[in-house]
């Protein structure tokens, strides 16, 4: 069988071809600007990471990499059914929901002691235990259970059968963050984020490249986290983001696919308008990267830092925090283990 397109080849295959979605290239001019005006902003920096993740252990110990991996291994599907029935989980005082109740529920497991970073432990984890450690603390639990249980444990027993620890499974990578996106989707199925469009096989690796992200991340890329060719990376496609470029005028829906959004119609994983809105949405933030890069060598005679990860992890947290202002757009629902 062909290798899949990279996801950024895929993102220009898709943009190319796309009936539904369609990339802004003004308004992604208009992103850029607006992240140029903010280029030395912490944000954008790996302590910006930490600071958008103030439940991460500290770096370095292996228990910092391994919540990583747990966390970015069960990162999917958040979304309620009904908007007012949200899964909460509190931690150390405060409530979160969304990916963040996650990040509560494994820190929460660790302050009660149970050694949920530990792939031996994970990787023998009984449902109803995980049950346990994923509570929510409404009547609403986090959806998906059975499935994270499944990625979960599946991917714990990959890491004992290499090397025992997720710093030890990536110290094969040299360091290089395609060979580590390539590793990991090579040996952990759960992390096969692929397609099929227009008869040409596509990848979009959502989990897979934000993992080689947060790893960069929550080492302050020092030492094994120091990953020279980050910018290899796209942004990584889900839900919100997609939601937040279509606020900013990057990315534009057919009528036809705004109604069906706009109606609640859930769309299923590798169908054809689930897939241009993932593939587009890298293809929107390439041409953001793109125009920001020419804006900070023109304006300030020098090569750009941020890469495609970092405005992705930007424009999520803008989404986050503007979601009232854009709660009239709408987000596609796809219940899937991708993202």
């Amino acid at each position: 069988m062909e290798e899949p397109l990279s996801p950024r080849e895929s993102g220009r295959f898709l943009s190319e071809l796309s009936r539904d979605v369609f990339v802004v290239e003004e308004g992604a001019k208009c992103v850029a600007q607006m992240i140029f005006e903010l280029r030395e902003s912490e944000d954008f920096t790996a302590s910006g990471w930490k600071k958008n993740n103030p439940l991460a252990p500290p770096p370095d110990s292996d228990e910092a990499v391994n919540w990583v991996f747990v966390t970015d291994t069960m990162n999917f599907s958040f979304w309620p059914d009904k908007e007012e029935e949200q899964c909460e989980v509190k931690c150390r005082g405060n409530n979160y929901r969304g990916y963040m109740s996650l990040c509560a529920a494994v820190t929460r497991a660790m302050d009660e002691g149970v050694p949920i970073t530990s792939p031996s432990y994970f990787s023998q984890i009984t449902e109803a235990k995980l049950a346990h450690v994923l509570r929510s603390d409404t009547t609403t639990p986090m959806p998906m259970l059975k499935e994270r249980h499944q990625v979960l444990t599946e991917a714990g027993r990959v890491l004992l059968e290499r090397g025992g620890s997720f710093r030890k499974f990536m110290s094969h990578c040299e360091n290089d963050a395609e060979k580590m996106v390539k590793y990991i989707v090579q040996n952990i199925p759960s992390y096969r984020d692929e397609a099929i469009y227009e008869g040409k096989r596509i990848s979009l690796y959502k989990r897979a490249q934000i993992l080689v992200a947060d790893f960069w991340g929550i080492m302050e890329a020092r030492g094994e986290g120091n990953i020279p060719n980050l910018d290899c990376l796209t942004m990584f496609a889900d839900y919100r983001v997609p939601q937040g470029l279509v606020y900013l005028g990057a990315l534009r829906y057919s009528d036809g696919l705004m109604e069906t959004l706009k109606n609640g119609e859930l769309l299923s994983s590798g169908e054809r308008r689930e897939v241009e809105i993932r593939g587009c949405s890298i293809w929107c933030v390439e041409r953001i990267q793109h125009h920001l890069w020419n804006l900070v060598e023109q304006r300030d005679g020098k090569k750009c830092h941020i890469n495609s990860a970092l405005i992705d992890f930007y424009l999520w947290a803008y989404a986050k925090k503007h979601h009232k202002e854009m709660a009239h757009i709408p987000i596609h629902h796809t219940r899937c283990i991708y993202y």
